[in-house]
């Protein structure tokens, strides 16, 4: 069986205060919910589960080539039918051997793709990644974006104690219809939060008897991370358990970053297990509409870094907000961009996730795209695959403004503004290939020539409405 050896968490860099809502509308639709995490316009559940898996990799003792299993759980998947885990494989550069599993439609995604991962054969990488939406005007107004990793081995410092679920049909509570991108609900209050605590409980409490956790106590537990659409909905749904507030409090992590849909209680776990001790037990539990519960203990504690990334942000107005989730304007784009054809596009993978290069075997110089001749000796050779380091330097950068970008980048620069490109060198051994790539978390034209910079994935820009994913830079103090 496995246990937790590392947790990563990535959050969007764009924060927006909730008082700009409550100004903008005169009420604000999320109970004790203070700013919440904005995804920009190149970020999605993808991309934010990519960057947290990376982090748990760099934390953990697993090599990304041991992977046996992964799971990956969100309600918003960048497309409704076409699956997003292998994107998450060669992103990731894991065996193309590696099990999959995909969890969605619930917020009780988190802990089947969690429970799934521990009782995996092998070492295995769970993913909890999410950005909900809804209607501006109200359901839209609690939701954030986030998104945890778990690298799970037999070797791992946080054991899963005991696990235990309760199943009741309870509809309506949050949903998307079929061929619409937006969640809503049916607010019928008193019918939502009975429903909850009803599951909730019924799940914890089974934790003692279908679970059989030895020494189990409700008032000894040290951390909490329990459903969390809003600030007050956790020790609502526990109001029948004797938890204490503390407890709860280590776990809750909604009021800094909005409803995370199925990455909350991920989310509130990494949080949760940051701050506990070696022999700390903490509490997971997951809800979701039509679902009921799911209740996890853990015992131990692991480094997630949580406060630092939460850390790390810098504040939208609101009409940026609305820009960057898509909801203001309309693009009109003019012409038809540079198409790349889909087996074009395969080909060139590794270099756009994993900044694949090609080595001479006459010269040792680097060549990227690892493609024609060396570009130093310029004979024709079969390269050898290298990849670069993911941290560089600028030697050159332009800002590229509206108008001026071609017409495949006009989505992303309505919704963020101008964006910078970059010549970024990276080095592989004493060998050094620059390459173009687009800057992004940052303010335009505030990354100059000698900065330090990281490679991350976002997304592109979509063709034939495909999603398509590579490659940017970000300034190494994100």
């Amino acid at each position: 069986m496995n246990a937790i050896d590392a947790v990563g968490v990535a959050l969007p860099r764009l924060r927006i205060s909730t008082g700009e809502i409550a100004d903008a509308w005169g009420r604000y639709s999320g109970a004790g919910i203070a700013q919440k995490t904005v995804a920009a316009a190149d970020e999605d559940a993808l991309t934010l589960g990519i960057e947290a898996a990376e982090s748990a990799f760099a934390r953990g003792s697993v090599d990304p080539n041991g992977v046996s299993t992964l799971c990956f759980a969100t309600t918003t998947p960048p497309l409704d039918t076409e699956e997003v885990v292998p994107r998450l494989v060669r992103a990731l550069g894991l065996p193309s051997s590696t099990m999959t599993r995909t969890f969605t439609q619930s917020t009780l995604a988190g802990t089947e793709a969690l429970d799934s991962g521990l009782d995996a054969d092998g070492p295995a990488l769970v993913v909890a990644a999410d950005l909900p939406r809804g209607d501006p005007a109200s359901v839209d107004h609690p939701f954030g974006a986030g998104a945890a990793a778990f690298l799970l081995a037999e070797t791992g410092s946080v054991e899963r104690l005991g696990s235990a679920n309760h199943v009741d049909e309870f509809a309506g509570i949050s949903y998307r219809e079929r061929g619409s991108d937006e969640l809503t609900g049916l607010d019928i209050t008193s019918y939502e939060r009975n429903a909850i605590r009803e599951s909730v409980t019924s799940a914890v409490e089974r934790l003692d008897t279908d679970a059989g956790v030895d020494e189990f106590e409700l008032s000894a537990i040290d951390g909490a991370a329990v459903f969390q659409p809003d600030a007050r909905m956790p020790s609502r749904a526990v109001t029948d358990l004797p938890i204490p507030r503390d407890a709860l409090a280590r776990g809750t992590v909604v009021d800094r970053i909005g409803d995370a849909g199925a990455a909350g209680v991920p989310l509130g776990l990494a949080a949760a297990l940051d701050a506990a001790g070696d022999d700390d037990r903490t509490l997971a539990v997951f809800a979701g509409s039509g679902g009921g519960a799911t209740a996890i203990l853990f015992e131990g504690h692991v480094d997630s870094d949580f406060d630092a990334e939460l850390d790390a942000g810098s504040s939208v107005t609101y009409p940026e907000y609305l820009r960057e989730r898509g909801y203001l304007g309309t693009v009109d784009v003019a012409g038809g961009g540079a198409h790349v054809s889909l087996p074009t596009w395969q080909q060139s993978l590794d270099q756009r996730y994993r900044l694949a290069a090609g080595r001479c075997p006459e010269c040792g110089a680097l060549t990227f795209p690892p493609e024609g001749a060396c570009r130093s000796c310029h004979r024709g050779v079969a390269f050898e695959r290298v990849e670069l380091s993911r941290t560089g330097v600028v030697r050159a950068v332009t800002s590229i403004g509206h108008g001026g970008a071609p017409p495949e980048f006009a989505e992303q620069q309505r919704r963020d503004g101008a964006y910078d490109v970059a010549i970024v060198e990276l080095e592989h051994e004493g060998e050094s290939a620059m390459l173009p790539a687009q800057l992004t978390d940052s303010e335009t034209g505030t990354v100059e020539v000698g900065d330090e910079v990281r490679a991350v994935v976002r997304k592109l820009y979509e063709q034939e409405g495909v999603p398509r994913y590579g490659a940017k830079f970000a300034p190494v103090e994100r």
